[in-house]
């Protein structure tokens, strides 16, 4: 659960970066680095570069990404410099909805269109990068939806990246995107298969006609409050809750939920009371101020029923939800709740959702979502080598893994049967270019 596995560890920028802040675009390009990554020696134009969790925020006082910014800006240069790349996939999170203290009024009174140009004011820098890219029209940019931005429209989206390509599944907040000339590559978020981010067009539509905003929203903005409130002490303590002694299947799947949710509030206490209806929404239907406890599972007597205020039956929904989102291979609820805060789950479900599954033809498989930047080779049901990566994330502090800036290159196989297919980690932290891990594949 990405949500929760943010946590802060310090990393800091060289001194380089004062040096280029006023240079202009062109000169952005040409900072020297040991190792080209988006170069394949050729001239040919072939080479498919994935970002992703990029968290641009409306207000950089608590946005998770700003003192990367100039790094990322730079890193897009380069890529618009390149004569070898064809394609920029960004692979969701690539604009944050979420990542907002509790009780800040996300769109400030206004709209999610405006909130939008407030983002591309904040990381001006980023998006005039992307926009270059779009514009020149050498490399194609497409975007896929991630959890942070999964109720960005497309019409908002394409607002301030005016001519990006959109890959959106029929399905609101989640997309999968396949290149034309490389079918076996699938690149996705990765939030569909996760039990607190994954899509919910179905809790809470009494009160939030419409809306698919999972419980990880809420967490999250709990999460950005904790963090700009540098609480270390709680105010207030949850109340204690046991598993129903009826056994009954749907009391243990919430009681589950209740130990989450349990562990999570612990990790980052806030100054709030739980009672206090501090979370402002206005936003995807909702339009009310919740508490904590509105979220947290709670009990009346010891062993006795279970019961909660939002979300009220999603421990009995979520196969119903996979349904929803087309997930392939169903994920049992239990382990989908026990299991949402490890990025391993992801890991795995890009190969049981692919790899395992004999109606998938995909050999190779992106995803991006848990900020833990990685390249596993396995095998899929016919006994091919398949690769699975991780695009890892651009956020400023990454608790989950020791870098950031991280980014994927793919060298796709020509003609020649001698011919491989790469794929290349890379992380551009401080400023630096580092290959991270590499894996190859003939299909």
């Amino acid at each position: 659960m990405k949500f929760i596995t943010r946590l802060l560890n310090s990393f800091f920028l060289m001194l380089i970066i004062g040096m280029f802040a006023s240079c202009d675009k062109e000169e952005a390009t040409n900072i020297p680095t040991t190792i080209n990554p988006f170069s394949n020696g050729t001239n040919e134009r072939n080479m498919i570069v994935v970002i992703s969790d990029i968290h641009l925020g409306a207000n950089l006082d608590y946005a998770e990404c700003k003192n990367n910014l100039k790094s990322l800006e730079k890193m897009l240069y380069k890529v618009k410099a390149s004569s070898n790349v064809k394609e920029l996939v960004i692979a969701g999170d690539l604009l944050d909805q979420w990542y907002v203290p509790a009780t800040v009024n996300t769109y400030e009174g206004s709209n999610q269109a405006d909130f939008a140009q407030r983002i591309a004011l904040a990381n001006k820098g980023v998006v005039d990068a992307i926009n270059a890219i779009i514009q020149e029209g050498n490399i194609l940019v497409t975007y896929v939806p991630g959890n942070h931005d999964l109720t960005m429209t497309t019409e908002n989206v394409e607002l301030i990246f005016p001519g990006i390509n959109q890959a959106r599944d029929n399905e609101s907040g989640l997309g999968t995107y396949t290149p034309a000339d490389m079918p076996v590559l699938a690149i996705e978020h990765g939030h569909r298969y996760n039990f607190f981010c994954a899509p919910d067009p179905i809790s809470n539509q009494d009160i939030a006609p419409g809306s698919i905003l999972p419980p990880g929203y809420f967490f999250t903005r709990i999460a950005a409050l904790h963090h700009v409130q540098h609480c270390t002490i709680p105010s207030d303590t949850l109340p204690a809750a046991t598993q129903n002694t009826s056994g009954n299947e749907s009391q243990n799947l919430l009681y589950a939920y209740w130990s989450l949710w349990q562990w999570a509030i612990k990790a980052l206490p806030v100054e709030n009371r739980f009672n206090e209806n501090m979370i402002v929404t206005n936003i995807d239907g909702y339009t009310g101020n919740y508490s904590i406890n509105d979220l947290i599972p709670f009990q009346a007597t010891p062993g006795g029923f279970i019961d909660v205020n939002l979300y009220k039956g999603i421990q009995d929904t979520w196969n119903q939800r996979q349904a929803l989102n087309h997930v392939q291979v169903n994920i049992p609820t239990l382990q989908a709740i026990q299991n949402s805060a490890k990025p391993s789950e992801s890991d795995d479900q890009a190969k049981n959702q692919y790899f395992l599954n004999p109606n998938s033809n995909k050999r190779i498989v992106i995803f991006g979502h848990t900020h833990d930047a990685k390249i596993i080779a396995s095998e899929n049901h016919n006994g091919e080598k398949t690769i699975y990566a991780n695009s890892g994330t651009w956020i400023d502090h990454n608790n989950v893994a020791s870098t950031t800036t991280n980014f994927i290159v793919i060298t796709p196989q020509n003609s020649n049967t001698s011919s491989k297919t790469y794929i290349k980690l890379y992380n551009f932290q401080n400023e630096v270019v580092t290959k991270m891990s590499e894996d190859s594949m003939r299909y």
